[in-house]
């Protein structure tokens, strides 16, 4: 569910490429110092020339960027995103590449003790400050608009894949009740969230106050959840009361410990009908909705990392390619009817339902 290899893989960080229409910068949000983030912001450029690819390595496929540039004029929607435990910022590339071919800013941050190269335990166990630490990226790019370009303050959305979908719920204004997540995992032990119990802190005393606190933002519009976990601890009354809409995607070739029916098919049977889109994406496993993976990825990850080869692998004949292309078709078609938004020239990426 949840797992993702620590590569310390070398990373490429330019190649000459295609011109692109993609700024990208890095930013870090010094205060509280403890609690230090490390940020990455994509957004519209009009700048041309030679690019530079950016989250890319010997396994995963990078994106073509403009580090740096100046921003295109206007107010743009904004796109949170979230990473899962043990991940970072690169997972989720392709779709803030993508957005930003709509005219998004997409932002992300890597969350301190659950993404790649930070576990610290403390940090870890303090999981309600996943949700702070979007607030805190979103308040930064609010208070420096020339950083990245002006944000268009009525169309804010946040996405997050498997523990970052359970940050983003947070932010529409789900509530996290502990007694009840243990309980649930009484009955339910397989479920790779279950297995993050004490890694995540949930089982600590202290924890109980501060995860039942609603941390809604009631600058968030709307929110996609990409294979979530841990949506059992979401209370239903939390639940029912969300007044944004939410797209659920789940992986349609899901596991024992990651099973949608579970985790998504809760919030599916909580969630206000109304303002709830379930999608169950044929082909897709839980690493699906991460970056592409270069040939003979899975195999040199294998070697580094025994058992970790399973981040590159599809269920069926279905490429990650053909996948997120279908990925990309829902979320923006549904960003943008959610945001009542127009993308530039009619833009409509192949296969979207709006």
């Amino acid at each position: 569910m949840f797992r993702f290899t620590m590569l310390i893989l070398s990373t490429a960080l330019f190649s000459a490429a295609v011109t692109a229409d993609t700024g990208f910068l890095t930013l870090t949000l010094s205060e509280p110092q403890t609690r230090p983030l490390e940020g990455v912001v994509w957004y519209p450029t009009e700048q041309t020339g030679p690019s530079e690819e950016v989250g890319g390595n010997s396994a995963f496929v990078g994106t073509p960027v403009h580090r740096d540039a100046v921003p295109a004029p206007g107010r743009h929607p904004l796109l949170l995103l979230s990473h899962g435990y043990g991940g970072n910022w690169r997972n989720l590339n392709w779709l803030a590449q993508a957005m930003v071919g709509q005219g998004y800013i997409v932002a992300a941050v890597d969350h301190p003790g659950t993404t790649t190269r930070n576990k610290q335990p403390a940090q870890a166990q303090a999981l309600w400050s996943r949700p702070q630490d979007m607030v805190r990226m979103l308040d930064a790019l609010f208070a420096s608009p020339s950083l990245a370009g002006r944000i268009d303050e009525t169309r804010i959305a946040a996405a997050g894949h498997s523990l970052g979908g359970w940050t983003v719920l947070e932010l529409a204004g789900a509530q996290f009740s502990t007694a009840r997540f243990i309980t649930d995992c009484g009955q339910h032990r397989a479920l790779g969230g279950c297995k993050l119990t004490h890694t995540l802190g949930i089982d600590r005393p202290a924890a109980a106050e501060r995860l039942a606190a609603s941390q809604h933002d009631a600058r968030i519009k709307a929110v996609v959840s990409l294979d979530l976990g841990l949506a059992r601890g979401f209370t239903p009354e939390s639940l029912a009361r969300i007044n944004v809409p939410v797209l659920i995607l789940s992986a349609g070739a899901d596991s024992d410990d990651m099973p949608a029916a579970l985790e998504s098919g809760y919030l599916t049977s909580n969630l206000p009908a109304g303002l709830t889109r379930s999608v169950s994406v044929t082909g897709a496993t839980h690493f699906s909705f991460m970056q592409l993976c270069k040939p003979g990825a899975a195999a040199l990850i294998e070697a580094e990392a025994p058992g970790e080869g399973v981040v590159c692998r599809d269920g069926g004949n279905i490429s990650r390619t053909t996948i997120h292309q279908k990925l990309v078709a829902e979320i923006s078609g549904f960003l943008n009817r959610a945001l009542q938004y127009q993308a530039p020239h009619g833009d409509t990426p192949q296969g979207s339902s709006r």
